[in-house]
């Protein structure tokens, strides 16, 4: 979200529909959220393999939601991969493989070492986004006037439609974040309280960056970092800032979805360092597609095959 592509993917591109397909995909994520916890509570689930066994019945759909979960993960490491260098190509005019090499590097001396310091860097990273993301958005207030009501190829249905899929694929890699924080949660007032806060906090940052979207007077479509370009019109000192916490905050992102990917194969480190090796190599020629590119072709596909296990949680839920 932070570096604004998804959100024009998604919701931006809609003008005011956009606003109402923010709205009902965080309803549709306090949802999710609170059912996912609830079937968590109520059937005392430890990890996700059992949260999946919960959830199908079948084990060859089992097999496949898993498949689903692993392609996701690689497909968001890459896609990360992707964000950092096109950083290099649209900010410092430098040729995208540098940044690639450099995020690359990076991230596999984390595989070789641990990720638990890494993971307390978002637990400072994210406050501060919000609060630059804020401020940005004050700066841009008018922003808001610009939107269209009605245009022909811009329907309230195809806004749904997208508001889904958005949610679908953020549910993916959601529901293992989910899981050891249902352990803290002892009411149901409680579940309550974090659906709801969750859903009010993605509604505000998404029209945050939405209205930033408004303020690019050029194709969207030939910025690879939208937010970032908008910093970079607001001031230097806004341009620094918010550079300095995207290529952070894509590198955590980045060394998640990479860990979660090779979490699997922990058990036999030989064949984890090869697999590191593998996909890190493999960065280098998935990178060169292009970042916008990625985005919009993978994340609409990854929202599709999470539709099945929405469906599923709301059920048992």
């Amino acid at each position: 979200m932070h570096h604004g592509k998804e959100i024009y993917l998604f919701f931006g591109k809609y003008q005011i529909y956009g606003i109402i397909g923010i709205i009902v995909s965080s309803a549709l994520m306090s949802i999710i959220i609170y059912k996912v916890i609830k079937i968590t509570k109520n059937n005392k689930i430890e990890n996700y393999e059992q949260f999946i066994e919960q959830l199908y019945i079948n084990k060859t759909a089992k097999d496949i939601i898993k498949i689903i979960i692993q392609t996701f993960l690689l497909i968001s490491f890459y896609v990360m991969v992707a964000g950092f260098s096109a950083y290099f190509s649209q900010e410092l005019q430098v040729p995208s493989y540098i940044g690639t090499t450099i995020i690359v590097i990076l991230c596999y001396i984390i595989f070789m070492g641990n990720i638990e310091r890494l993971t307390k860097v978002n637990e400072i990273l994210v406050p501060i986004l919000i609060i630059t993301i804020i401020m940005l958005i004050f700066q841009n207030k008018e922003a808001y006037n610009m939107l269209e009501i009605n245009t022909k190829d811009k329907s309230i249905m195809k806004a749904l439609w997208d508001a889904i899929l958005y949610t679908s694929y953020n549910s993916i890699v959601l529901i293992p974040i989910l899981l050891p924080l249902s352990k803290k949660l002892k009411q149901k007032l409680d579940i309550i309280a974090v659906s709801i806060s969750c859903g009010t906090m993605l509604t505000i940052l998404a029209i945050s960056i939405f209205g930033l979207l408004l303020k690019i007077n050029i194709d969207i479509n030939q910025i690879e970092l939208p937010t970032v370009y908008v910093a970079g019109m607001m001031g230097k000192g806004y341009k620094i800032i918010y550079g300095i916490i995207i290529l952070v905050s894509i590198y955590t992102s980045a060394i998640s979805a990479g860990y979660g990917f090779l979490e699997k194969y922990q058990k036999a480190p030989k064949q984890y360092k090869k697999i590191a090796i593998l996909i890190c190599m493999i960065a280098f020629i998935v990178a060169n597609i292009g970042f916008t590119t990625l985005v919009n072709i993978l994340y609409p596909i990854c929202g599709m095959l999470g539709l099945i296990q929405i469906l599923l949680i709301i059920k048992k839920g």
